[in-house]
């Protein structure tokens, strides 16, 4: 791999400060204390700061030369309201609060692009870093928009990372397209007549309804979509009674719908209320629907992505540059990703031997209680950060 030496110097420094972070979690939009620690670091090394986008965001600039051309890169710091299983020294310190999605890493590693990039400068333009609130379920990426980040910090792209666990050290992803869907909530409530479960004919019975219902939402995706677009309809929630012997009133549904268009979206969307609203009047039951958007689909343009597996192939040979499987998880980068072209891209977290002492049981995947993110990924993911700037910013980069 070639990485910068300067940055390979100060990882023990940075990874230091990862654990810190790691060891003081905090949720979306109460990244109070972590905001104070990235903007301390920046202004220590020079670097203009600017708070308070999307509430608790954190901006810095780092300018070189006379070009007015300028790239974004973007990195997420809060946890998840998840209690911590591991016993190392840096484990949560704050019950039901962790970091089990490694963005106390992807904070250090654009920590430690900034301290190299402010030092060396070596580039012409502006670097916009931008560590993010509010990923996991805030919509952090929205709500900087909204506060104007683009507007004050004009780029022509933006970037972002992500860590995957499961795939071997030294190894990124990158695909045009859609890398991950959107995420939808519904909630539906069949509301019909309760009664003696021995005389249902006397009752009106909203349990067989949903049921029809929930049959039915799968033929959306069997019948209604073209088979090459991919969507997921799933219902997880299912209440309903109180007693074995009672016909209750009312049923509620309640679930997710994964999609990798907003056309596709449109139309489950669309399909689903017909389907609970004609299907409870069949049945002579009422129904109340509810259809909540949460991120839209996470789309990468063709070239930046082009542009970035070139500039991860310098790094790490191009046989380690893979093309990223699609995933129905989901992701507020793609917020960013409607609002101005770019690439979010993986880079491989190992497969949890990095954990070595003191950690529970269980894979070392996302979200996961035993999770923890591989300190070995902070200079290999902070010498992509400061090459891909370098060559955007580069007077012959063309772009």
């Amino acid at each position: 791999m070639n990485l910068i030496q300067s940055i390979v110097n100060n990882a023990a420094e940075i990874a230091a400060l990862r654990r810190d972070l790691h060891a003081h979690p905090e949720l979306c939009f109460q990244e109070v204390r972590t905001s104070e620690v990235v903007a301390t670091q920046l202004s220590q090394w020079g670097i203009p700061v600017y708070r308070g986008l999307g509430g608790t965001g954190v901006v810095g600039i780092v300018k070189a030369g006379s070009s007015p051309r300028a790239i974004a890169l973007r990195a997420d710091m809060d946890a998840l309201p998840m209690q911590e299983f591991n016993t190392f020294a840096h484990a949560s310190q704050h019950p039901g609060k962790m970091h089990a999605c490694g963005h106390d890493g992807h904070t250090a590693m654009l920590l430690a692009a900034a301290q190299y990039l402010a030092t060396e400068r070596p580039f012409d333009g502006t670097v916009v870093l931008v560590f993010q609130p509010a990923e996991e379920g805030g919509g952090g990426a929205r709500e900087m928009i909204k506060d104007g980040l683009f507007e004050r910090f004009p780029v022509e792209a933006v970037f972002g990372m992500h860590n995957w666990p499961g795939s071997q050290v030294g190894k990124f992803a990158a695909s045009s397209g859609p890398v991950m869907a959107s995420s939808n909530e519904f909630k539906i409530v069949v509301r019909g007549k309760g009664g003696h479960a021995a005389l249902p004919h006397n009752a009106l019975d909203p349990v067989p309804v949903a049921c029809q219902m929930v049959q039915s939402f799968q033929t959306i995706i069997s019948r209604n979509k073209k088979p090459i677009d991919a969507g997921v309809i799933s219902v997880t929630m299912i209440h309903a009674g109180e007693a074995t012997n009672v016909i209750p009133d009312a049923c509620e549904l309640q679930g997710t719908v994964r999609t990798f268009s907003l056309e596709v979206l449109d139309m489950v969307e669309q399909r689903m209320r017909d389907i609970a609203t004609h299907t409870a009047a069949a049945f002579g039951a009422q129904c109340e629907f509810e259809f909540a958007r949460n991120y839209p689909p996470t789309v990468n343009s063709g070239r930046e992505t082009e542009f970035a597996r070139r500039v991860m192939a310098g790094i790490v040979g191009e046989e380690n540059v893979e093309q990223q499987e699609p995933t129905m998880g989901a992701e507020d980068f793609s917020y960013m990703l409607m609002a101005k072209p770019g690439c979010y891209s993986f880079i491989a977290n190992g497969d949890g031997d990095h954990r070595a002492l003191g950690h529970g049981g269980g894979p070392c995947m996302l979200h996961n209680p035993s999770y923890d993110f591989n300190d070995r990924l902070i200079p290999l993911g902070a010498t992509y950060w400061v090459r891909l700037a370098e060559a955007w910013l580069s007077p012959d980069a063309g772009n």
